[in-house]
């Protein structure tokens, strides 16, 4: 073969078609080990597929990963969401824009996006072989070979997409690459003590949450849940802080500023004043900061009336409200993104042409490498980016 792709996902599946639509005499294989391709795909955005994000401007866009921001700058500068989006709208797929910045296709169903590359890479010629096991891949003499129960394959050129897959690890390791550990990015957060369990589902927007004694903070919608904390401040916050929350075992602490917009004093002033304008009223049910009726209740320190409060008292609620303690054991997975934190040293990797810097004719693209976006699209428009570089670039040599 003049190409074997490994891993049938987003980013595998890409390269496959943008190296064929580059060279259409060359035969590309793809092979995947389960028995379908673009699972993840499938299930994305509760399966409607949240194709990527309209932010078309590189820098910026780079800033939404915590591993790669800096090496994806010049990828986004050729292959970025305006160019996933035209991709799919010119085969016949209308991609729509939400209110959060999300791109999903109009259909709102993930088939629409995985017919429109299968269709793709069938009318190319792009050969698919699924339930393919890999016992071993070596390079001899400027090949690599492959050994699978069905007999051996030989290529010029391999690209690895297995996604987090330990296998994908252990090849990239065996041609000398080195592998930053993997580790779940995007989780979110298992509060056993928190007070507020009984008000599932309340959501505030924003807050601003930081992880004690670290420089990490995130502002943004807070969901809150029966099992502590969910919601896009907080996924974020994981991602960015997965390695640091990894070496604590998921055991650390958090401050809530419910109320960002407010310093501490300017609350407190709030509070005050209400002792003149309200001073018969119960504080439970002025709320003079529209935060959710139930969270305000539970989040107060008394239930008395205004007038009854000590200035002493007012300045307690003001510091919780500005940074509110809870203590976090243990994470649950985001179950929508399944994304990890590590894979191949972005160090070892051209990432003008996805290619091992250590062993030409291997390449890269997808999760296999250490980079990993925040929800919202992000981590798609890495497939998406990666796998049409270094499909491009593939059989140029």
């Amino acid at each position: 073969m003049d190409l074997i792709v490994i891993g049938g996902g987003a980013a595998g599946l890409f390269a496959a078609i943008a190296a064929k639509q580059k060279n259409p005499s060359a035969s590309v294989l793809l092979l995947e080990k389960s028995a379908v391709l673009l699972s993840k795909v499938r299930i994305s955005g509760g399966g409607r597929c949240n194709v990527t994000h309209s932010c078309f401007n590189p820098v910026p866009l780079s800033q939404n990963y915590p591993r790669g921001s800096k090496e994806l700058i010049g990828p986004f500068h050729r292959f970025q969401p305006s160019d996933t989006v035209q991709w799919f709208e010119s085969r016949g797929v209308p991609l729509k824009i939400e209110e959060d910045g999300r791109i999903f296709p109009v259909s709102d169903q993930s088939s629409s996006i995985i017919d429109c590359l299968l269709n793709e890479a069938k009318q190319l010629g792009v050969e698919i072989r699924l339930r393919q096991r890999i016992d071993k891949i070596e390079k001899k003499e400027g090949l690599f070979e492959l050994t699978l129960p069905s007999g051996p394959l030989s290529t010029r050129q391999l690209l690895l997409a297995t996604g987090s897959s330990p296998d994908g690890h252990l090849w990239a390791s065996s041609f000398g690459h080195t592998i930053q550990k993997p580790i779940p990015s995007l989780f979110t957060f298992n509060i056993p003590s928190s007070p507020l369990k009984e008000l599932s589902g309340i959501a505030v927007d924003p807050v601003e949450v930081r992880i004690d004694s670290t420089d990490f903070i995130q502002k943004g919608p807070l969901l809150i849940t029966h099992f502590g904390f969910s919601g896009p401040a907080i996924l974020k916050l994981s991602a960015f802080a997965a390695r640091t929350l990894n070496e604590t075992e998921y055991r650390f602490s958090i401050s809530v500023n419910w109320l960002p917009s407010h310093t501490e004093e300017s609350l407190f002033s709030l509070l005050t004043s209400l002792k003149s304008t309200s001073p018969q009223k119960l504080l439970a049910n002025e709320n003079p900061f529209s935060l959710p009726k139930n969270l305000w209740k539970t989040l107060l320190l008394s239930e008395k009336k205004i007038c009854d409060h000590s200035a002493k008292e007012f300045r307690a609620l003001a510091g919780k409200l500005h940074r509110d303690i809870y203590h976090i054991e243990g994470k649950t997975t985001h179950k929508e993104e399944f994304v990890t934190c590590g894979g191949v040293s972005l160090k070892e990797v051209d990432f003008k042409t996805m290619e091992s810097k250590l062993c030409p004719g291997l390449h890269f693209a997808g999760e296999i490498l250490d980079i990993d976006g925040v929800t919202g699209g992000f981590n798609f428009q890495n497939a998406w980016t990666t796998g049409f570089l270094s499909g491009s670039a593939l059989l140029k040599s």
